[in-house]
């Protein structure tokens, strides 16, 4: 239906045709104005919408032959078969809360960890054996790329084989995770996410330096900023309280993820045209970063 159906009968109220809409269990069991309905539980015989996509007459059957969107006969055996059985609907995956799920019984001489416990299980099912663990030099290569984005120097190397402690490792493991080295690391990803650039990005793309705020992204990701607080600042740098641990410029650093959007300083613009511009542009990142949501749409449509 959302290949098929949506366009016309979908969540955009100015495309909706027939006042019915689809996409919503609730509103696609409503009665219609013709006082038939598109859907009714259990009972394909009194569904229009399973008459209209079983109909012959090119002015009855939906989708209507001019929309292109032709049903097989196998996707109309599904919705038949799927009204048949109650017509539920599912939340989108994204918006069902996860679950807490009991770790499995593992092999005790193989997990170190909870996580590993999951994965031999799935090893299990798939009757596959885990592999010998790597030598001491893959092992670093792997944990250093992995933890910094780069790989170890020989100097790392050799410290690491000269380390005759039990718990080597772990103490790499340590290092690594307090190295600057992570947190550009980290850094990283979340700069790319919240579009950081030291230039405008319109025509002739003039300078626009951000690199303060970029400077207190990484010192986040350094003393383990919690992420309510990594928001707050951010978000609302300028209304928020300073911490006795935090300086006031802080806050201020911070809330400059407001600033990384493409801006002009071109002369004659619109000055509210663009600001209105900006703040949609603000929205979408904020929704898509934080929220996990596409919302930019809904600057034109419901």
């Amino acid at each position: 239906m959302s290949r098929h159906c949506f366009a016309c009968h979908g969540p955009d109220s100015e495309d909706r045709q027939a006042g019915l809409r689809l996409d919503s269990r609730e509103d696609a069991l409503k009665e219609l104005a013709s006082g038939m309905r598109a859907i009714i539980p259990g009972n394909r015989g009194e569904s229009e919408l399973i008459t209209r996509i079983f109909e012959k007459d090119p002015d009855v059957i939906m989708p209507p032959p001019e929309s292109n969107h032709v049903l097989t006969h196998d996707q109309k055996k599904i919705l038949n078969d799927w009204v048949a059985k109650g017509a539920e609907y599912q939340p989108h995956w994204a918006y069902v809360p996860p679950e807490r799920h009991q770790i499995p019984n593992g092999d005790d001489e193989w997990c170190f960890h909870w996580i590993d416990s999951f994965i031999k299980a799935r090893l299990n099912t798939k009757g596959v054996t885990p592999t010998a663990d790597a030598d001491p030099i893959t092992l670093v290569r792997r944990l250093t790329f992995d933890l910094t984005g780069l790989p170890p120097t020989p100097a790392e190397i050799d410290a690491y084989l000269s380390n005759d402690a039990a718990d080597r490792y772990e103490q790499l493991v340590e290092k690594l995770l307090a190295s600057p080295r992570h947190a550009e690391r980290l850094a990283s990803w979340w700069l790319d996410l919240v579009r950081y650039a030291d230039t405008v990005g319109y025509h002739g793309d003039q300078t626009h330096s951000a690199s303060p705020y970029r400077d207190w992204v990484i010192a986040a990701f350094q003393k383990n900023l919690h992420f309510d607080r990594f928001t707050e600042m951010q978000i609302a740098g300028d209304f928020v309280d300073t911490y006795p641990d935090e300086h006031p410029e802080d806050r201020i650093l911070a809330g400059a993820y407001n600033r990384l959007l493409q801006t002009t300083h071109e002369g004659g613009l619109q000055v509210k045209e663009y600001r209105t511009i900006y703040q949609a542009d603000r929205i979408r990142n904020f929704s898509a970063v934080w929220l996990g949501a596409t919302v930019g749409c809904a600057q034109c449509h419901d």
